[in-house]
């Protein structure tokens, strides 16, 4: 077969918007490039389906909101080429406590990385968003350029963008076996291919791609509950009346964060989101929810019955999506310890999407041999000191 003998300069494993941004990398400058998924596209099994995301350079870490200032100029220069809007301005809010330590140290990033926000007290917080209710001493930092990014849409965009650019693209083929080499080899349930790297990014799916390979990342796949709210009175916490995203941060009650958008995507219904779910395996995601599932939807209900009084306190619509956690809630880029010529793009625990433009560039530059363009200390898998590695 005509696809055995071809040799690309690299085969990206899975198609979700990291796979889709590296494997557009690749092919704008001019590498002969096969992305493979093993899901018929579209496909609602991962971590990158669904109408929209947060994007925002609010973050803690200075890497990130670095990585930020690049990926919006990437964006806006995807939404040129695809002649459709893929991003939203609408503002970030970010609530929390006045003594939050995330808090302040986000508003200190932004104050370093020269990032346009404002801190809101109590009393600005109540005139500028009447229809959220504060907790007493709960304050804001609200960031400019926050928004929405489409993300079906941009998926869309990029995978025509790939094949215009001259890339493949091979949907419902399952990477059955990876013989790594030079080249490697990629058997699939259609065909066998070779290229001279490989770059894995497929999410859930991860570790029963590496596990022959002699290594296993330290992931866990979550089941997160993706619930979208009635409004009481359509329209109250739309874009068009400048409600923004938000993040409101842990408290005693919910460890971790809950984040909504503005409604558009369902007219009259806003997402609202626990930034948590439960262990899943991705091939059982439709199972029925267990117990912890509907304890964190209850969590989520008194969250928005507490906070968003212009909303049903019930989901009107819930959905699910997968996480790929690290322990430490940072990715892992970094090449495979044994194959130098294997790339992993892994662990994007719930906040990747917004930066696959720079993820994707990166994940290129390191199939290429590139000296990359950030400092990938926070994200190699040396960091994990007890990593499994099974025949290494």
């Amino acid at each position: 077969m005509a696809a055995q003998r071809e040799l690309y300069d690299a085969i990206v494993i899975g198609a979700g918007i990291q796979g889709c941004f590296t494997a557009y990398h690749l092919a704008k400058h001019s590498k002969k490039v096969l992305l493979l998924e093993q899901f018929f596209l579209p496909h609602s099994r991962g971590s990158s389906h669904g109408q929209s995301r947060i994007i925002r350079r609010a973050y803690p870490e200075d890497f990130y909101t670095q990585m930020m200032a690049e990926c919006y100029p990437i964006w806006a220069q995807l939404e040129h080429e695809a002649g459709t809007q893929l991003y939203r301005q609408t503002g970030l809010l970010m609530l929390g406590m006045k003594e939050n330590p995330e808090l302040k140290i986000t508003q200190a990033t932004l104050s370093r990385q020269g990032v346009e926000h404002q801190c809101l007290s109590s009393e600005e917080l109540k005139q500028r968003f009447p229809n959220i209710r504060l907790a007493r001493g709960e304050v804001g930092l609200l960031e400019a350029s926050g928004g929405v990014l489409y993300a079906n849409k941009a998926l869309r965009a990029l995978q025509d963008a790939i094949q215009q650019l001259g890339g493949i693209v091979h949907d419902g083929e399952k990477v059955v076996e990876i013989k790594p080499g030079l080249p490697v080899m990629v058997k699939t349930t259609s065909s066998s291919y070779q290229a001279k790297s490989l770059i894995i990014t497929a999410g859930p799916w991860t570790n029963r791609l590496l596990r022959p390979l002699g290594a296993e990342l330290p992931l866990q796949t979550l089941r997160i509950n993706v619930c979208y709210w009635q409004e009481k009175v359509p329209g109250s916490y739309s874009v068009s009346q400048a409600f923004p995203c938000f993040i409101a941060l842990g408290s005693s009650l919910a460890p971790h964060y809950f984040y909504g958008l503005p409604s558009r995507e369902y007219p009259g219904l806003m997402k609202v989101c626990y930034h948590h779910g439960n262990n899943a395996d991705p091939e059982e995601r439709d199972c029925p929810a267990a117990f912890s599932d509907i304890q964190d939807v209850h969590i989520l209900s008194s969250f928005v019955r507490d906070h968003l009084p212009d909303l049903q306190p019930e989901p009107a619509v819930m959905e699910h999506c997968m996480y790929t956690n690290t322990p430490d809630g940072h990715f892992v880029l970094d090449r495979h310890p044994k194959y130098d010529n294997i790339v992993i793009g892994a662990g994007f625990s719930g906040h990747g999407f917004k930066l696959s433009p720079v993820v994707g560039k990166i994940l290129y530059e390191l199939s290429m041999k590139l000296t990359p363009s950030y400092d990938l200390t926070p994200f190699r898998i040396s960091r994990f000191p007890n990593l499994r590695k099974a025949h290494l």
